[in-house]
Formats: structure tokens, C-alpha cells, sequence
């Protein structure tokens, strides 16, 4: 009993390393008006018991701190891969240069305070990193350090106490991370006197439902189009549409490609917000048939949700499951991952989309045996691609870059590495025809599990000579990690008002997420209400993250040069 408790075997560490996640984790439950550190508790519950002596085994440390941290990064990576490459559209392009702004404004902070102070930059990269609460930054950080500095001593300085003063300035400057954040949006509020309606909305007719499926009925009065097949009408536009029934002499059809459309014929039509002016030009005339009014003429039919769990589907086009030949029901929409998609017949589906469908039930019941519609085979989860892109991601981050005016090359590492991988398999799994998709509780479980481990493994680590960094100038710290954290967003979102003319909610999911700052996220989405924050939030989290990763490195690699 005294080795499980006071030991430095692997029952002892595991049980110390158990510990600290579950208290951190219940002191993470504790919130000043609603904001809270969350899991960050569990680094601080490490140093404080490292600190009062109790010890992990040093290479079961490292190996847990380096897999925690390949399942958080890689979880994330899966999540916002399907919309990395969407996210540059339309107005997520301007929000990305100006997330890539603040990143940099950040690292032109912190290296001016070295130069002004001579503050080492390898603890300063770990105050940036927790100025900015990125975990994956500090992760990348020590590893770089580690890589570069084997077996050597910098700036006569030994290697491994300046290695934990990484953890120590990430610790020291976390809170100010959060609460910085939060003190310059409320700031940003009081001095554009902020009308929280007014800004929502704003956004309401300006941002939403540009690309989202609409439906609109239309009585077709265009001669051009007088008995042609809906096959050849809809390639005399390149706007994609859906038409989900047709209401002809008084009687409703499920329509197929070959169906000819005739004058006066009543047609409800599935297309995007900004194709209804194009569409409406088709057919001629919109009329006012609300979708009720078509559900009280269509008793008949049934319009019901089915969803894809046969994984040989995914990477298949809409086109290619010929449904609406082979089973006579019309597909109007496609729900993936809460979002719904526009049906169009080139339209990559995968495992886990949700088919809105409209037909007989006979019919549907047809479909849904023929996709499978079984929500256990969603439930057990892919492991294989997963592993794999663990692997590949571990290589990827292994290989040495060189970039002109660095002198040593630089490695995403195994931070970097597997994030790309992850978004690059989420994005383009489905068209490889490689299954990806688990339920967002598994994704969710994966994330929370790697951080909790790595911040606990980071912080008994670090604990040792956490206390004595602060009392020999550690404090200081603390003001530097509020400059780099005040600094870049403060500037961010005064340009973004001003000379961008982003909306207040836009602002706030622009600063959270440069920052990748989940508590200001939380705290910005209670505050002010609606989801548009997030929305800003996960457009510029993937290339903000990829930055942070990337950066720690460059600035530890200047360090040790």
C-alpha cells in the first residue's frame, strides 16, 4: 500500500494521474457568473500535488502526455474537417486573414517583450501559449524543445528546468487567457454600444440561409419548358434544384427524371436561399402553397427521415443510389452533422447523412432497408481509420521542413501532424470512400479523454519547480501573458468593427476562436445568446489552431538557435 501510494511504480501513477483529472474535473464544475476554466483545473491540481511531492514515473509521463495529446488534436480534426475547406467561403475568408492577424500580432508581442526585458523566449513561448489557452501549442512547444535540445544545455541553463518553465508560464498566464478575452468583448459592447437585437438581427437576413434548402412552389407558365422531362430542365440552369412533387389535376406525384412537366402544373421545388430568383425565372410563376397546404393534398405520401449507416455508401453520389428510380421516392434534403445540404444529384454522401425523403411508406420502407437506417451501426465506432490516421499523422508530423531564415527545420510533430491529417481525412474520407463518421458523444468522449491526460501529465511534470519559477521573477509572467493577450485582441476587434464592419457576435467568435478559447466561447454564447457566435467560432478554429501549432515551434526553434 505505501508503493501505491507514495511509489513511483505504474499502479501508483496511474492512480495519482486518475486523481487529479477527477478532482480538476469537479473543481471545472465550478463557475463565477458563468464563466469557468473547465478541465484547465486538472494542470493546476497536478502542480499543486507535484509540488507537495507526489511523483509520477517520469517515462510513463512523457508517453501519456504525448498520446493525450495525439487523441485531442486528432478528435478535433475529425470534428472540423468536413467544413475546413468551406469555412474560406463568402465572408469566412476575410475572418481567417484576420484570425491569422491576431496570431500574429500575438507572436510580435511576445517577441518584443523578450527583446525589452530578456525574458527567455522558451518560457515566454509558454506564457503565449497559455495567454492564448492552446494546449496543442504547449504541446508542440516542448516537444520541439525537446527535439532540439537533446542532450544539451542552452544558454547555460539546464534543459529540463527550462522545459518546465514552459508548463509553468502556460499555468501562470491561462486565467488571464480567459478572463482578458472576455474583459475585451465587454469592453468592445460598452464603447460601440452594442445592441445585442439589433446585431442578431442583422444577421438573420445578412448570414443565414444563403446556401441552406429552401422550399418555394412555383405553377410553371415558362413555354420553354412545356413538356420537356425534368432531366432536360434542369440543365438549361446551373443552379441546382429538387423537385420533390408535382400537383396535376388534382392529384400529387413523386416525380423521376423522365416526368414531363406541363403548363399550369403546381411543382414544390427544394433549392438554395440564393438560387430561388434563377429558379423562379424557370418556372415561370411562385406561388403561395405553403408546405402545409401540399401535406393536406398529399395524405397519400409520407415524408419521413432515413439514415445511411451502410458504410460501403459513402463516397457515393446521390446520383449513383439511383433512389428515385429504383424506388420511386424523391429526396429533398441531406442533414450532415446539423446542417442541411441541398440534394443535388453530385452530392458525396457518407455514412451518418440523414435523407429527408417524400414517397408511399411502402416505398420508404424500401429505402431505408436499402440504406440501412440502423441506428446501432452508427453507434459502433471506426477505429480502423482512426489508427491509421494516427500513424500517418505521427509520420507526417516527423518530417523535417526547412523554411528560409530558420535555422533548423521545423516538424508539425505530433501536434501538428495529426491535426492536418485528421482535417484532411475528415474533409476527403467520404470521396476516398473511407468511413470517418462517429457520433458527436464518441468524438466528444476521444477529445475530453486527451486532454485530461495530457494537462494532468503536464502538471505533475511541471509542479516540481513551478513554485520556486514564480518566486524567482515567475510574477512577472502574469503581466506579460495580459499584454499578449490584450494586445492582438483588442486591435482584432477594433479593426474588425470598424474597418471590416463585423457584426458584434461575429467579433466574438473571431477573438474566441484565434484564440481557441472554448471558456470565452461558453461565456460569449450565455451572455449574449444565439449560436451565431459559433458559427465564426468554427470557421476560423481549424486555421487558428494549425497556426498556434505552428508558430510555438518556429519561436522555440529561434530560441535555441
Amino acid at each position: 500500500m505505501r508503493e501505491l501510494f507514495f511509489g513511483q511504480g505504474t499502479g501508483h501513477s496511474i492512480m495519482l494521474l486518475a486523481l487529479v483529472i477527477a478532482i480538476g474535473l469537479l473543481l471545472g464544475k465550478i463557475k463565477v457568473k458563468g464563466v469557468s476554466l473547465g478541465s484547465t483545473w486538472i494542470l493546476f491540481v497536478g502542480i499543486l500535488l507535484s509540488h507537495f511531492g507526489f511523483r509520477a514515473d517520469a517515462s510513463l509521463l512523457h508517453f501519456l502526455k504525448e498520446f493525450g495529446l495525439i487523441l485531442f488534436v486528432f478528435s478535433i480534426g475529425l470534428q472540423v474537417g468536413p467544413g475546413f475547406f468551406h469555412s474560406f467561403k463568402s465572408g469566412g475568408l476575410k475572418l481567417n486573414l484576420l484570425a491569422v492577424a491576431l496570431v500574429l500580432i500575438g507572436v510580435i508581442t511576445t517577441y518584443v517583450i523578450h527583446v525589452v526585458t530578456g525574458e527567455n523566449l522558451v518560457t515566454l513561448t509558454g506564457v503565449m501559449s497559455g495567454a492564448v489557452t492552446n494546449t496543442p501549442g504547449l504541446g508542440a512547444a516542448q516537444q520541439t524543445y525537446l527535439d532540439a535540445t537533446a542532450g544539451s544545455f542552452v544558454h547555460e541553463i539546464n534543459s529540463s528546468e527550462i522545459a518546465s518553465s514552459l508548463a509553468s508560464g502556460y499555468a501562470v498566464a491561462y486565467p488571464i487567457g480567459v478572463l482578458g478575452v472576455i474583459f475585451v468583448l465587454m469592453l468592445t459592447k460598452t464603447i460601440f454600444r452594442i445592441d445585442l437585437k439589433k446585431e442578431a438581427d442583422e444577421l438573420d437576413s445578412r448570414e443565414i440561409g444563403m446556401d441552406s434548402p429552401q422550399r418555394v412552389a412555383f405553377c410553371i407558365k415558362n413555354p420553354a419548358i412545356f413538356g420537356k422531362t425534368i432531366l432536360e430542365v434542369s440543365k438549361a440552369i446551373e443552379n441546382k434544384f429538387i423537385i420533390s412533387r408535382v400537383y396535376r389535376q388534382g392529384k400529387v406525384m413523386v416525380p423521376v427524371a423522365s416526368t414531363v412537366l406541363d403548363r399550369d402544373d403546381d411543382v414544390l421545388v427544394v433549392t438554395a436561399q440564393n438560387s430561388v430568383e434563377a429558379v423562379t425565372m424557370l418556372f415561370g410563376e411562385q406561388i403561395d402553397m405553403p408546405k402545409e397546404a401540399w401535406d393536406k393534398i398529399d395524405a397519400s405520401m409520407s415524408v419521413r427521415k432515413v439514415t445511411i449507416t451502410r458504410t460501403s455508401m459513402t463516397g457515393k453520389k446521390l446520383r449513383d443510389l439511383k433512389i428515385r428510380t429504383n424506388y420511386g421516392v424523391s429526396i429533398t434534403r441531406v442533414s450532415r452533422g446539423g446542417m442541411d445540404l441541398v440534394a443535388n444529384p453530385d452530392l458525396i454522401v457518407q455514412m451518418g447523412d440523414t435523407l429527408v425523403v417524400v414517397g408511399h411508406d411502402t416505398d420508404i420502407n424500401k429505402v431505408a432497408k436499402f440504406v440501412g437506417n440502423s441506428r446501432t451501426g452508427l453507434y459502433h465506432p471506426n477505429l480502423i481509420p482512426i489508427f491509421f490516421g494516427i500513424a500517418l499523422g505521427v509520420l507526417f508530423g516527423s518530417i523535417p521542413i526547412m523554411i528560409p531564415g530558420v535555422p533548423q527545420a521545423i516538424k508539425f510533430g505530433l501536434a501538428g501532424g495529426p491535426l492536418i491529417i485528421a482535417i484532411l481525412i475528415g474533409y476527403f474520407g467520404p470521396m476516398l470512400k473511407i468511413t470517418t463518421y462517429t457520433t458527436m458523444s464518441a468524438n466528444l468522449m476521444l477529445r475530453e479523454i486527451g486532454i485530461s491526460i495530457f494537462l494532468a501529465a503536464v502538471g505533475l511534470g511541471a509542479g516540481e519547480t513551478f513554485v520556486s519559477s514564480i518566486v524567482n521573477g515567475g510574477y512577472w509572467w502574469i503581466l506579460y501573458g495580459a499584454l499578449i493577450t490584450l494586445i492582438p485582441t483588442a486591435l482584432v476587434a477594433i479593426l474588425g468593427r470598424i474597418f471590416f464592419k463585423l457584426n458584434f457576435y461575429q467579433i466574438c467568435g473571431l477573438v474566441s476562436g484565434s484564440c481557441t478559447n472554448p471558456p470565452v466561447l461558453a461565456f460569449a454564447q450565455s451572455a449574449y445568446g444565439t449560436d451565431y457566435t459559433s458559427v465564426s467560432y468554427a470557421t476560423v478554429y481549424p486555421l487558428s489552431m494549425f497556426m498556434r501549432v505552428l508558430v510555438a515551434q518556429i519561436l522555440i526553434l529561434i530560441a535555441v538557435a
